[in-house]
């Protein structure tokens, strides 16, 4: 286990107040609220940006970046678009010197092993698909499944984006609709049949968000289904950043965002 290290005195930082310090090389905010002490690491779990630079209320911690809120106390992410906490580390106080020791990632708050850290996962569900171990369900020549029906309808932006909700986010696994990352869907004329171009303005939840060669890919293959489309052009703006504001209430009741 690492030593403790002084990092600041207790005169450095106002009551509230943050202050950023190293510890072992480690980029670490250190919080100063109702006569106590707490660090965490200075990362934002979304995007690895810098919380000290965020607004402080209470034993919140708000990213500057994209509004993910964090419990100083514990490390734990508390609203999107982060799930996974950042790392908590203990403090010490003595003589009005204040120090740090750093934990390892696993420990809780008083070096116990806690709950597993989530994890990014690996593959999304994108275009429905039947399940492995379910009978196949054969459709009468008159039926048409409701996918059928979106990619038979006159194309239209409210249909690009009904066939985009079924293109999910991998991380939090809300579709890309409720998320708010579709800007704007246009459409021109194919050259030489009556097909149709689709150009869509696609945001992330971050400028350097993991998932995005998955996301452009998904969405291209989702819109293609539908008989009208003859290409996909997917165009990733940054401007207006995205933030939490941007999703709908369904987005928010699948997140349990009130």
């Amino acid at each position: 286990m690492s030593q403790f290290v002084h990092v600041a005195s207790t005169t450095d930082i106002p009551d509230p107040g943050k202050l950023l310090v190293e510890v072992d090389g480690e980029m670490i905010a250190l919080f100063h609220v109702d006569k106590s002490f707490y660090a965490i690491d200075d990362v934002c779990t979304h995007d690895g940006g810098p919380l000290v630079d965020g607004e402080l209320k209470d034993y919140t911690i708000a990213c500057p970046r994209h509004g993910a809120k964090f419990d100083i106390r514990t490390g734990a992410a508390l609203s999107m678009p982060a799930i996974r906490p950042t790392l908590a580390h203990d403090v010490k106080v003595e003589d009005g010197a204040i120090s740090v020791r750093l934990r390892e990632a696993g420990s809780g708050p008083s070096g116990n092993p806690s709950s597993p850290t989530p994890q990014r996962a690996t593959t999304a569900s994108v275009l429905p698909t039947q399940a492995a171990d379910k009978p196949e369900t054969i459709a009468s020549p008159d039926e048409k499944t409701p996918t059928e029906s979106l990619t038979s309808t006159t194309l239209s932006e409210d249909i690009v984006r009904e066939l985009l909700k079924q293109v999910k986010d991998p991380e939090l696994f809300v579709n890309i609709i409720d998320l708010g990352l579709i800007y704007n869907v246009s459409f021109s004329p194919a050259s030489e049949n009556p097909k149709q171009h689709v150009s869509i303005d696609m945001t992330m939840t971050s400028p350097a968000c993991p998932a995005g060669p998955q996301l452009i890919a998904d969405t291209k293959r989702a819109v293609n289904t539908h008989e009208a489309v003859e290409d996909v052009e997917v165009r990733i703006v940054m401007e207006p950043p995205w933030t939490p504001d941007r999703m709908t209430d369904d987005g928010r009741d699948q997140l349990g965002i009130f």
